[in-house]
């Protein structure tokens, strides 16, 4: 049990990272410095997260790996479709 809420953690954990990073390229886009830092440090927050956990245990790149696909993947989506209603992130 403790494996798979660890398994969990370190997925979510990713997903946000992923997330931040997303968000972090989109400021960075815009040319607007201050929240692309404030991203940026989240970043580093969820990540350290994530490779601390990993490091003990290599199994759990998996979770990191399917966070980091889910967070990237699900911030472009739902930046796609709020471009397509017209609004902007």
């Amino acid at each position: 049990m403790a494996f798979l809420l660890k398994f969990l953690l370190v997925m979510i954990a990713m997903i946000l990272a992923d997330i931040c990073w997303a968000m972090y390229f989109i400021e960075i886009d815009k040319r607007r410095p201050v929240p692309a830092g404030l991203w940026g440090s989240v970043i580093i927050l969820f990540g350290a997260v994530t490779t601390v956990n990993y490091v003990s245990d290599h199994r759990l790149l998996v979770a990191a790996i399917l966070g980091s696909f889910i967070g990237t993947t699900g911030t472009v989506y739902f930046k796609k479709k709020k471009e397509k209603d017209g609004s902007k992130m």
